[in-house]
């Protein structure tokens, strides 16, 4: 059994603690207060008391949401990362997701061991598949037609431009993805894929109903949103600050969804389990 302390984040954190202390765990948590718990997890006042003699603290993925202010939609009140990070005791290990260098450097200072999960390969390879699942659900209730059927174009063929490929095919769209390295424009071909180089994509985008976006990059400027069809749907899946001019998008008239964090908004379940596994594969490398 491990003292685990959640702190903060949206559903996927919620369910988290209800995963950790159906195995078994002691499981404490802050700053979800908004929400419902299982009644074996307690909850409690403040950051130094929920961390007290804590094996583990699980900070939200994303860790903060601007001003250096943490993730914590379900609290009653805003929470200051640095807060947090001041009230875990020395030594403990501290699991967050897309950590900025401010907050590992204030890590550092208080002697604590802070991972970012986010990194981790089994994560970002298991969390492309509700993310992918989440755009297409956005696509067919947004697009006024079927995806079956439909021109989509996927930029970027990293896990997600991958997972969305495969599942776009399957619902019989007209696939297209639009990628800078040879090597992966002919594995888009080989998975019967339209290949599309990155520099080309302005001679192109005027024929898809439905862009997905999942380049971390400012792809779609205002060169190439110029392109775009006033009917078509653009799905953005870049973080912060996304891969779309989306000022000038909007003076274009364009549909543009900025869909972040998408699976805890669709698959809050199979995120906190993906995110479970990762933490137990973090402390048993931190042997913990």
């Amino acid at each position: 059994m491990k003292r685990f302390a959640v702190i903060g984040g949206d559903s996927r954190q919620a369910r988290l603690c209800g995963l950790l202390a159906q195995d078994g765990h002691q499981v404490s948590a802050f700053a979800l207060e908004r929400c419902s718990l299982p009644p074996q997890v307690r909850l409690c006042a403040s950051a130094r008391e929920v961390c007290k003699e804590a094996d583990c603290v699980i900070l939200p993925m994303p860790l903060s949401r601007g001003q250096e202010m943490l993730n914590a939609p379900l609290a009653r009140e805003a929470l200051p990362v640095s807060d947090v990070i001041a009230a875990v005791e020395a030594g403990t290990l501290v699991c967050g997701g897309a950590v900025d260098q401010p907050t590992q450097e204030a890590a550092v200072r208080q002697g604590v061991r802070l991972v970012d999960y986010f990194e981790r390969e089994e994560l970002a390879v298991l969390n492309a598949v509700p993310t992918a699942e989440g755009a297409i659900q956005i696509a067919m209730q947004e697009l006024p037609v079927t995806i079956s059927g439909s021109r989509c174009l996927v930029i970027g063929n990293g896990r997600i431009g991958q997972a969305l490929h495969v599942r776009l095919r399957g619902l019989n769209a007209d696939v297209s993805v639009a990628a800078r390295k040879k090597q992966d424009l002919a594995r888009i071909a080989a998975a019967g894929g339209r290949p599309v180089r990155i520099a080309d994509l302005e001679d192109v985008l005027g024929g898809f109903d439905v862009i997905f976006n999942t380049a971390p990059a400012l792809v779609l400027g205002k060169p190439q949103l110029r392109r775009v069809r006033k009917d078509a749907l653009i799905i953005d899946l870049a973080s912060r600050p996304g891969g779309v001019d989306f000022d000038h998008a909007r003076q274009l008239g364009l549909h543009v969804n900025w869909a972040l964090s998408l699976p805890g908004k669709v698959a809050p379940l199979t995120s906190a389990r993906i995110i479970r596994d990762t933490i137990i594969n973090i402390m048993e490398e931190e042997g913990k």
